[in-house]
């Protein structure tokens, strides 16, 4: 068992975002340190640090141990944030870490391996393959909802492809980035991996300074700014942003089993979830049953007062909650929850029901415990409505049917979709985790991972010898050899056909 990790006291600049908080003024002294830790580890990747298989193993085995033997730190720490229960960081945030470093380490040979490509006559006795070669230095951006996930499931990723990594966890998240600045350095190497702690209105600045990628799990409107930077200095970007997540429950459905499942996606971390179903689009007939069911499973969640539940957890901040309330005061009509407690940035699981799709709820991104249920008359109302409004991150539906099923899932777009429940799409690792449209572009996730992290480089291995077909390109050009070119460039055709005409 390896001993604690000494507790060094957290950068200069994060005691001063802190000074700042409390209405103090300070000095940013970030930018300097974040310099330092880049160009120690672009000269740790120069040097080839990073490239052998047996480092990356080891890096990977080390994230495993730290997760295991600090769980109780990263209970205690997300238990402060977020008033996260154990159950819900255990399985969500420390499992899904534990399960993409046991999937990245069984099959970190074959990713590494040069892969095989189709190839035409004039290429039949070359080598060609495709070689994955790490970027090098890349910059991760974790989110407040998910701070271990959204921060060590991409590094996972980049330590696989043989990155450097400078880590960033949301300042959202005050105890969780602390836990991680403190720990990471004591389990991983001290030249490739480094966390800085930095305020979101500050990352752009961070992001000017170059790097070889750069990984962004948040809101779209940072990601909007870190973007705009990125692209200005050309530095690839890959963006999980939020958006409002539709969920379609079709009268052919069980409703209890339905009810149980949208109910738990939506309001657990009480509801800060990039995945999380935001609104619901229900038949009329099946509007009412759906109410009740949900009551029911509420109270069996979290008692007669969520508030007193051990499963149910709080706000991030209170700029968060302010957000939140305000929103659902001016929207449809509640008819489960709606309890607020500012000291405790508490809400209530809430239902609301008698929405528009004009009301602030519906046209804002909302991370907490809401939840709003719209009507439609069928599939095709749900199916308009949904293609209406900005790709999603996710579209889930519920249904006995098939048919019903297929067509939600074949003629809307989203970066992933989910039939009879929720989120459980995003805990397959062999199951890419991704943006498309407003809701962000790339993936990760096991393999997904590991190609976002790497250069996919294409090579030809030739010979000098059978350059009585390789003349034929050169010049001067004659009909007869660019017959004879065709033919051997072009995929379909078979070499016997290229013999017969030689």
């Amino acid at each position: 068992m390896m001993s604690s990790p000494p507790s060094p006291s957290p950068t200069r600049w994060f005691k001063a975002l802190r000074r700042t908080r409390l209405g103090e003024p300070c000095l940013k002294t970030y930018p300097l340190e974040c310099v330092d830790l880049l160009r120690r580890a672009r000269l740790a990747f120069q040097a080839g640090r990073t490239l052998k298989e047996s480092f990356r193993l080891v890096q990977l085995e080390a994230v495993i141990r730290m997760l295991e033997e600090h769980e109780c730190d990263f209970v205690d720490a997300l238990g402060r944030d977020l008033h996260k229960p154990r159950f819900e960081t255990v399985v969500f945030e420390l499992i899904m870490v534990k399960n993409e470093v046991l999937h990245a380490i069984s099959n970190l040979k074959k990713w590494m391996q040069p892969q095989s490509v189709e190839k035409n006559l004039s290429t039949t006795m070359d080598e060609c393959v495709v070689v994955s070669e790490p970027l090098g230095v890349v910059f991760i951006i974790g989110s407040w909802c998910s701070p271990v996930q959204m921060c060590l499931v991409p590094l996972v990723g980049a330590i696989a492809a043989g990155n450097c990594a400078l880590i960033s966890p949301s300042d959202f998240t005050v105890h969780t980035a602390e836990l991680l600045h403190r720990l990471i350095p004591f389990y991983l190497d001290n030249e490739c991996f480094h966390v800085i702690l930095a305020g979101i209105s500050d990352l752009p600045e961070i992001v000017e300074l170059k790097f070889d990628h750069v990984f962004y799990t948040g809101n779209r409107e940072e990601g909007s700014k870190i973007a705009a930077v990125a692209a200005r200095i050309l530095t690839p970007i890959t963006l999980i942003l939020g958006g409002k997540n539709p969920c379609y429950v079709d009268q052919h459905c069980d409703v209890a089993t339905t009810v149980r499942r949208i109910a738990w996606a939506r309001f657990h971390n009480a509801g800060q979830s990039l995945l999380a179903p935001s609104y619901i689009l229900c038949h009329t007939d099946v509007k009412e049953r759906l109410v009740q069911a949900l009551k029911c499973c509420l109270m069996e969640f979290f008692g007669p007062d969520p508030r007193d539940s051990r499963s149910f957890g709080r706000m991030v901040n209170l700029d968060i909650f302010n957000r939140t309330r305000d929103v659902l005061w001016r929207s449809g009509k509640v008819v489960v929850g709606g309890q607020v407690t500012e000291a405790e940035k508490y809400i209530a699981p809430t239902i609301a029901t008698d929405v528009a799709d004009s009301d602030p709820i519906m046209q804002q991104e909302i991370f907490g415990p809401v939840l709003p249920i719209l009507t439609v008359n069928d599939v095709d109302e749900a199916i308009a409505f949904i293609n209406k409004q900005d790709k999603p991150l996710c579209v889930y539906a519920y249904s006995t049917n098939s048919k019903v099923i297929s067509r939600v899932m074949s003629e809307t777009s989203s970066g992933s979709f989910c039939a009879n429940d929720c989120i459980l799409q995003s805990m397959m690792v062999a199951l890419p985790f991704s943006g498309v449209g407003a809701c962000g572009m790339g993936s990760f996730q096991g393999r997904y991972s590991f190609d976002t992290f790497s250069h996919r480089k294409a090579c030809l291995l030739r010979s000098s010898r059978f350059e009585c077909v390789t003349y034929l390109r050169f010049p001067p050009y004659e009909e007869r050899n660019l017959s004879l070119m065709t033919w051997a460039c072009t995929l379909s055709q078979k070499s016997q056909g290229w013999c017969q005409i030689l």
